[in-house]
This record gives C-alpha cells, sequence and structure tokens, in this order.
C-alpha cells in the first residue's frame, strides 16, 4: 500500500457511496433472525458464518446472473414494515461504522409487496430505517447522510409506477430513481415513458449499464434515456484504445462521457465477481482515472461481496498504488455526483471530507 497507507488510515477516511443496494447489504445475523421470525424457510442453512460464506461463494460465480439469485434470500425476509425498517436502519449504521460520511442506498420497491404491503408502505419504511439508523450513527460519534434511489426492474413493467413514487417522495428521504437487473434482453429503453416523466419533473436518475452489456447499453442509457449517472459503465473501456505507446484514444462515446463528465458507478470487487472484469489489477478504474472520468468508488452488494468501501480502497491501493490524494479525489468527484442540491454537496465537500483528509494527511 502506498505512502505507508494502513487499512486504518483508509477506514478513517471520509467516503461517499453512491451505489449501493439495501437487499445487497443485509446482516447475514439479521437474515437468519428475520427468516425464523416470519416464517421463511429458503435458506440454505441458518448458520450465520455458513450462511455468509454460501452468499459469497454463490455470487462468485462470474455470471452476472447467478449473482442476481442470491438477492431471493434477503428480499425473501423484507417482506414487512418492521424487517425494511431494520435493514434500513442496520445498513445506515453499517455504513457510517466504515466511514462513509454520505451514501445513497437503492432498492426495488416492487420486490418487497409479496405479503400485502403496498408500494408507498414499503417506501415509508425505508425512511424511517434510514432515520433512525442515522441518529444511531450520530450518537455512536459517526454522522451519516442516506439518501434513497427507488429502483425498477428492467424486466418488468412497473417502472412507471415507481418512478412516480420516486417523484411523489422527493422531499421525504428519496433522492432519484433508478433502474436494474439483467442486461442482455432487457433495454433501458424500454421504459423511456418513465426517464421522459423524470425528466419533464426534474427529477434525478441513474441507470444500471455497461456491465452485463456492452457500449449498445450505455449508449441508449445515456442518448435515448437521459441517464445522470451510470451504474458500473465499466464496458466503457471497449471504446477506449491503448497504443504500444501508452497513448489512449477514446472513441466518440468514451469521449462524450469524459467530457460531459457523466460519473460512473465503479463498484470493483462486484465486477470481477460477475465476470465484468478478470481482476481488481486490470480493472478499468485505473485507467479511466488515468484519463480524468469521473469515476466513483462503490461496494454495489456488501454482502454478496464480502466487502466494504474501506476493502474496496485498500485493494484498489494495493492494486495501483493509490495514496490519500488520489481517494479525495474519487470521494470529491462522488460527493460532486450525488442526487442533493448543489449546495449541501458543497457543505459535505467543504465541511467534512477536505477537513478529514487534511487531517489524515497531517
Amino acid at each position: 500500500m502506498t505512502n505507508s497507507l494502513t487499512p486504518d488510515d483508509l477506514l478513517r477516511a471520509p467516503k461517499v457511496l453512491l451505489h449501493d443496494h439495501l437487499d445487497g447489504g443485509v446482516r447475514p445475523r439479521t437474515v437468519v433472525e428475520l427468516a425464523a421470525e416470519h416464517g421463511y424457510p429458503s435458506l440454505p442453512t441458518t448458520d450465520v458464518d455458513a450462511l455468509s460464506g454460501w452468499f459469497y461463494d454463490a455470487a462468485n460465480s462470474g455470471s452476472l446472473e447467478r449473482y442476481l439469485e442470491t438477492f431471493a434470500h434477503t428480499v425473501g425476509v423484507m417482506q414487512t414494515p418492521e424487517a425494511l425498517a431494520r435493514v434500513a436502519s442496520e445498513c445506515a449504521q453499517d455504513l457510517a461504522a466504515d466511514g462513509v460520511v454520505y451514501a445513497e442506498v437503492r432498492y426495488a420497491p416492487e420486490l418487497h409487496v409479496a405479503e400485502g404491503m403496498e408500494l408507498p408502505a414499503v417506501v415509508e419504511a425505508v425512511n424511517e430505517g434510514f432515520r433512525e439508523g442515522q441518529k444511531l450513527a450520530e450518537a455512536a460519534g459517526t454522522p451519516i447522510r442516506v439518501g434513497a434511489l427507488l429502483t425498477a426492474m428492467r424486466h418488468a413493467a412497473r417502472s412507471m409506477e415507481i418512478a412516480e413514487l420516486a417523484v411523489r417522495y422527493r422531499d421525504d428521504g428519496v433522492v432519484g430513481f433508478d433502474i436494474a437487473g439483467a442486461e442482455a434482453g432487457f433495454p433501458p429503453t424500454r421504459h423511456l415513458d418513465a426517464f421522459e416523466y423524470l425528466q419533464r419533473e426534474n427529477a434525478h436518475f441513474t441507470i444500471h449499464a455497461g456491465e452485463g452489456f456492452g457500449l449498445p447499453s450505455i449508449w441508449q442509457a445515456i442518448q435515448w434515456c437521459g441517464a445522470d449517472r451510470l451504474g458500473h459503465g465499466v464496458r466503457i473501456i471497449d471504446d477506449i484504445t491503448v497504443g504500444a505507446d501508452g497513448e489512449a484514444r477514446l472513441g466518440l462515446l468514451a469521449a462524450y462521457v469524459r467530457d460531459k463528465r457523466i460519473p460512473l458507478e465503479m463498484a470493483p470487487t462486484s465486477n470481477v465477481m460477475t465476470g465484468a472484469v478478470r481482476s481488481i489489477e486490470e480493472h478499468p478504474i485505473g485507467l479511466l482515472r488515468r484519463l480524468s472520468f469521473r469515476v466513483t468508488i462503490n461496494t454495489d452488494n456488501r454482502l454478496m461481496s464480502g466487502t466494504s468501501m474501506t476493502k474496496e480502497f485498500v485493494q484498489l491501493a494495493d492494486a495501483f498504488g493509490w495514496g490519500l490524494d488520489d481517494f479525495r479525489w474519487f470521494t470529491i468527484n462522488a460527493m460532486k455526483s450525488a442526487f442533493i442540491p448543489f449546495d449541501q454537496r458543497l457543505a459535505l465537500i467543504d465541511g467534512v471530507i477536505k477537513p478529514g483528509y487534511a487531517a489524515l494527511q497531517a
């Protein structure tokens, strides 16, 4: 690790997280306890340590589709207001303990109605959980701000409902909209009416693109749907050629993404596990950092990937020799790209992030 950085240094570094799935970051013990409370019978094991290992092994298949299958169990135990509020509260506390000062956490309301909850009740339960988690984190001396992103599923037909929900709750804990799920065969343009509605409502949205599918997915997300940010976007590397002299040549789409400062929500460990890239050392984030794309570091799914923001920082420091200046740059990139008002972003940058890194560097 460069500059004598230790994992403890990176734990204490302020972090901003834009791409984290609520149902992908549940504590294993909570999964077991909620399954027992609600009579969910399908867990592969009720041993907490064994279950944690099962999630990691099942997700570490090199297939996005196989990776996504693991969510049946976490979603399966998140079907009541009490369960959703608990998971959301624990999420906020866990992120705060990891040094995250601002997070946008996403989830799909339509996946939590199997036992009869209405969509608004899902959103209200999660928002209440985030509020409680923020209070407990502040009391623990690790303040955090958490906003929700409401996710629609690419293969379903409820994106307009979810978009309307995001607008309805935009002043009560929801900061934006997302669309997720398997990319191949489910282009974002299938949901164009939802994106056009969000644009008319001056609402923010991000789109999962360029993870399981290539440049056409990224192009559609930006040029047809108007995405503010790209979830993952690692396949933008397909539009960049590096010559024998080390000089990078950008295609038209890559140049557009860089020049327009479109944020890329990259999750290195997850990208390796789903087969989007072969290793951390070969992850495009190294080249994209060098080329000054607006890249950000994220966890995606902390349970499935066995990761945290600190772990992502540690392995990137090892792989690319990055120091505090680099992580400060990534963190400010992420804060600039958040879906809260500009003055609030600036307050966190100037009042929390820059002083936090200055203290570490001193």
